[in-house]
């Protein structure tokens, strides 16, 4: 069985509809220049999961991460994969991801880091809880509930981020204590709810501008405690201007009227 690769942003093109043993998740990456990292990344989910969909979005990425994931698909057919070349950015790929999932029929959705700073052995534990309370729309993977753990950031950076992020919770007015971490499990019934071509952003603050909205219709979140662990290969691809912009986004979203 062979599975078709995407060279845009449609999600109908990444294989979806090949006939799969039935699941009801699908566990997504967005990936930039991860070659050193992919493989093990998708290893590590397969293990986690052995019978989820693991979709890959990457962004057309030069050093051959695509490629990589091509090989992994020849022996494990339940990987998928879709290479954007018509636009960049993680905010958007988690949409694309969103999408993907919502249209293909999953009931749950879930996300996080290509680089391996979020262990994959953590996620089942999120997808557990969203299937022990039908109610909820999130759950997130938390670095600031109790139990949860920054590893290999100096102390300058763990302080700033615990600021920022309590500052966005008190602007947005979120029920959460992380709402900035990627590591989360959504139900794609509230997904499909929220409109995910009304979302606005597409840089690092969609991520919040999700919440947002969901919390706004009503939905209930949850945190588990999580370990977070700086990435050891390549680079982060937080730039200071894209952080600055998602401050700026956060303000806006704040001033917006309720839906």
């Amino acid at each position: 069985m062979t599975t078709s690769i995407s060279t845009s942003t449609s999600p109908i093109d990444v294989g979806q509809n090949q006939p799969l043993v039935k699941t009801d998740t699908l566990v997504a990456i967005c990936t930039y220049q991860e070659a050193g990292l992919v493989e093990s990344m998708l290893v590590e989910l397969r293990r986690a999961f052995p019978d989820a969909v693991l979709l890959v979005v990457d962004d057309n990425s030069p050093d051959g991460t695509a490629g990589i994931v091509e090989q992994v698909q020849k022996r494990d057919p339940k990987v998928r994969l879709l290479v954007r070349k018509d636009r960049r950015g993680l905010g958007s790929a988690i949409v694309d991801a969103m999408r993907i999932a919502c249209d293909g029929g999953y009931e749950f959705f879930l996300n996080l880091d290509a680089d391996l700073s979020h262990s994959p052995a953590e996620m089942p534990k999120l997808l557990q809880r969203a299937k022990q309370d039908d109610e909820l729309a999130v759950v997130i993977g938390s670095r600031y509930v109790q139990g949860g753990r920054i590893v290999g950031w100096p102390l300058k950076r763990r302080v700033m981020s615990k600021l920022v992020n309590r500052f966005a919770t008190g602007v947005l007015r979120l029920p959460v204590h992380d709402c900035s971490g990627s590591m989360r499990c959504y139900r794609t019934t509230a997904l499909r709810d929220i409109q995910l071509d009304s979302l606005k952003c597409v840089g690092y603050a969609v991520l919040e501008e999700v919440l947002v909205r969901l919390h706004r219709r009503g939905y209930r979140f949850d945190e588990v405690p999580i370990t977070f662990t700086e990435r050891q290969i390549g680079e982060s691809k937080l730039s200071l201007p894209e952080a600055f912009r998602s401050i700026g986004y956060m303000f806006r979203l704040a001033l917006e009227s309720k839906d």
